[in-house]
């Protein structure tokens, strides 16, 4: 059944922040075990509040369909091909060694956002959280809009 066609299922933020966190493990398993797309790393039933599959490729797509109202550029693979270099697709993702870090600020979610530019970047209507998977994906893809064009346009760290 399409995203779409599924029942729209209101949850709370704990409900979803729990699902997250037991999506994270399959979802940071996905290089280790060879899966070829993002829906093979879960198996979990859950939706996001918007209806979207709990699990990266629905965070990818229900970010992606915010961004289309809010005229950001990007794309799937851009966004996909992002979040596997910088966190592997762990949304709970945080770096505590680098020069950021070190500063203050450490890179957190799947995309690595550091909080002065998620608060810069923020999209509302998206929980004011950086490690929330669609909050971090949506901030992260209007930055680099900003920055460089199009998340599709980022191939290394930004």
């Amino acid at each position: 059944m399409s995203a779409t066609a599924q029942p729209r299922r209101v949850r709370t933020r704990l409900a979803r922040t729990v699902a997250v966190v037991c999506t994270g493990a399959a979802v940071l398993a996905l290089p280790l075990v060879g899966a070829t797309s993002a829906s093979a790393a879960t198996t979990s039933s859950s939706t996001t509040i918007a209806g979207y599959p709990n699990n990266l490729d629905g965070w990818i797509r229900e970010s992606l369909a915010i961004m289309a109202e809010r005229g950001i550029p990007g794309t799937y693979n851009g966004i996909y091909r992002n979040i596997m270099r910088e966190s592997s697709g762990n949304p709970k993702a945080i770096n505590l060694w680098d020069s950021n870090a070190a500063a203050g600020t450490p890179s957190k979610g799947l995309l690595q956002v550091i909080d002065p530019t998620f608060a810069a970047y923020h999209v509302p209507g998206t929980l004011y959280d950086p490690y929330d998977p669609v909050a971090n994906i949506t901030a992260a893809c209007n930055y680099a809009a900003d920055r460089y064009g199009s998340i599709d346009n980022v191939f290394g760290a930004y």
